[in-house]
């Protein structure tokens, strides 16, 4: 079968990590027996947050951005179009995309006659795919970002997300909690399909010192002042302890500014935005991965810590934590914004290295288990077949 995948989230020159669990899932549909071209809906306005004197020459760098790419023997399509600014309009994003991905499409369709189209997230792809008129069968991946943001945020954004879910021949969520999110907007047709992670043959030497270590991006929901805070707590019991937050965002300031007041500086590295293997490599040289996030719908960085014998800290209520937990051991979950039960659960496992251990086989086995790029290469193209066939 032939696939065309659209994504707002994909490596880009100046991002290579942006979306990279669609490159990796186009990849593994690649290796389970699809034909997959992917189609980037490529904005080239820049980000509020980009200061005003830098704006004209970073909209000129997402400009000149190659029309079309090759990364990992995945051909990519970018496709450029603009749109108002996100906390305002981002439910509409699909309108303005709509005429530039129509002819995009219609253009690949002629080198590439695609059986159908792979949306990631109703808004705004499949919201443009359905605006610019096309009627091949649809699935639509749901990560979270249409639930928590779009639909709740903007009357425009939950008419689009309905819309997509009626017309798709097939809603894929990353967990069961999110199915579940998504059925309430009116999915009939639903399967959970997980992402996945590589498996490293062998695992990197634990640090001098016990750190905890974070890879997302620096964002409110993220809840890493709440890891310092715990690391306060904590400052006197395990005088060693150390912090490496991996990524960088809005919130980097914020956390720098609270890292200093609470006299931490020596113990936090704040490593910025690092490539997909770096990342993966440092993160994986620490003790335990803590990320008591909100809005988690699956989590990638979780596996990814876990293949790498490292346990987990979650969120209770998060879809994606607590899926992930049901799966096997390895993962631990705290009540949301309790500082003093992460406190407590972290002092546990750092007074007993042991249980680290312990811990970090088990979490291990469960990635092994039921979360390699194989499985979710093999559950993508079942998701694609089943499409066709309704």
């Amino acid at each position: 079968m032939k696939v065309a995948v659209v994504s707002e989230f994909y490596p880009r020159a100046h991002d290579p990590v942006l979306g990279i669990w669609a490159h990796r899932q186009a990849q593994a549909a690649i290796a389970a027996g699809a034909e997959v071209r992917v189609v980037v809906l490529n904005r080239v306005v820049p980000p509020a947050a980009t200061p005003m004197l830098s704006r004209p020459a970073a909209a000129l760098k997402l400009a000149r951005h190659p029309s079309r790419s090759q990364i990992d023997g995945v051909q990519i399509d970018y496709v450029r179009y603009a749109s108002p600014p996100m906390g305002r309009s981002y439910g509409s994003w699909g309108n303005w995309a709509a005429k530039p991905l129509g002819r995009a499409l219609a253009k690949l369709r002629k080198e590439f006659p695609f059986d159908l189209i792979h949306t990631h997230n109703a808004v705004p792809a499949a919201d443009a795919v359905l605006t610019a008129g096309l009627t091949d069968p649809l699935v639509v991946s749901v990560h979270g970002a249409d639930l928590y943001y779009t639909a709740p945020r903007f009357p425009e954004g939950r008419t689009a997300v309905e819309r997509a879910f009626a017309q798709a021949r097939l809603v894929v969520a990353n967990s069961a909690g999110i199915a579940d999110d998504c059925a309430e907007l009116g999915a009939e047709r639903c399967e959970v399909v997980h992402l996945g992670t590589d498996l490293p043959h062998s695992r990197e030497p634990r640090p001098e010192h016990p750190t905890l270590v974070t890879v997302a991006h620096l964002a409110t929901r993220k809840r890493h002042a709440d890891v310092l805070r715990a690391i306060w707590v904590l400052r006197d019991r395990f005088p060693d302890l150390r912090y490496l937050i991996i990524g960088d965002g809005p919130e980097r300031a914020n956390l720098e500014q609270l890292t200093d007041s609470l006299r931490l500086r020596e113990r936090v590295e704040f490593a910025g935005q690092l490539s997909n293997e770096e990342a993966l490599l440092r993160a994986r040289e620490c003790s335990i991965f803590v990320m008591p996030s909100v809005d988690e719908a699956f989590g990638v960085a979780y596996i990814e810590a876990m293949a790498g014998w490292l346990p987990a800290i979650g969120s209770v209520g998060e879809p994606g934590p607590f899926e992930i937990r049901l799966y096997g051991q390895g993962m631990r979950i705290v009540p949301p914004a309790d500082v003093e039960r992460l406190a407590e659960r972290l002092g546990e496992m750092l007074e007993d290295p042991a249980l680290i251990a312990d811990l970090g086989n088990h979490a291990r086995s469960t990635v092994e288990r039921e979360f390699s790029w194989q499985a979710c290469g093999a559950a993508t193209v079942a998701a694609y077949e089943k499409a066709l066939s309704t």
